[in-house]
């Protein structure tokens, strides 16, 4: 039955994609899953952990990013063919979603610096602790992002975030009271900093996810997670991937640094 739920929500996945510039309704979707309207729904947010418009917005930009890195159409042209009446509306989306402009996420190729976590409000501030474990099925010469998100797509600025060079364990204290996603995502370091890249978003990477799970005030929360390669059942990517390029060889020169008198290497989480 589970293979029946699966193979049916793959076939709606499939009729979104095909069909990303009209306005598909749910019960587009449902016919193309060849199930109820309401049977149709609860079992796309039962093995997506998104709902079926949720997910076709998410894929809808995440083209949007590709046509951005791979042609020249002008940002206009591209907020039409991915469905957007509105260049407004589909900017100020893609930046809320992304963490930069259609305009920047072009310039920059498609990476992002540097991920930061956005500012605590005043009112959410806990002594919660969440420790979160983060495994790999197999060695990779990789980075590791994991950050804390309000939802179960990763995009906007997420509450706590942190880079990790290896899989291991990271901690973040004062976490945020209230109702969150752990979601972490790798990228490979094979060949950054050696001039062989070749820039294309949305490259393939390992996920993991954790959640939904509630912070109280004195909330002591632990994750284990292991890393997967993404399937099609999985909610696109919104967050600009990190410029692991960048980061490579940043680290580089801390290498290199560390060989200096008075050298002290202080890992940055947010």
């Amino acid at each position: 039955m589970e293979d029946v739920a699966e193979r049916a929500v793959l076939r709606a996945i499939e009729a979104m994609h095909e069909r990303l510039g009209d306005e598909l309704t749910i019960d587009d979707l449902a016919r193309a899953a060849m199930f109820s309207k309401f049977h149709f729904t609860r079992i796309f947010q039962r093995l997506t952990g998104v709902s079926p418009g949720r997910f076709l917005s998410a894929l809808r930009l995440q083209k949007a990013k590709h046509l951005l890195v791979s042609t020249s159409m002008n940002v206009a042209a591209i907020s039409v063919q991915v469905g957007y009446n509105s260049v407004g509306t589909f900017s100020s989306r893609f930046s809320r979603s992304v963490g930069m402009s259609p305009t920047a996420y072009r310039r920059r190729a498609g990476y992002a610096a540097a991920i930061h976590a956005a500012a605590d409000n005043a009112s959410r501030r806990s002594n919660a602790r969440l420790s979160c474990r983060l495994r790999l099925p197999e060695p990779d010469e990789a980075v590791i992002f994991v950050g804390m998100f309000a939802h179960r797509i990763p995009e906007g600025r997420p509450v706590r975030c942190a880079v990790l060079e290896e899989p291991g364990r990271v901690t973040f204290d004062s976490v945020p009271l209230g109702t969150w996603y752990l979601l972490a995502q790798s990228i490979s370091l094979d060949g950054a900093g050696t001039g062989a890249w070749t820039d294309i978003a949305d490259r393939p990477v390992s996920v993991a996810a954790y959640g939904p799970f509630t912070v109280r005030a004195d909330s002591a929360i632990a994750a284990d997670l292991e890393l997967r390669p993404t399937r099609d059942l999985d909610p696109p990517l919104l967050l600009a991937l990190l410029d692991v390029r960048k980061y490579a060889m940043e680290r580089m020169g801390e290498a290199q640094d560390a060989t200096q008198p008075g050298y002290e290497h202080i890992a940055a989480v947010a």
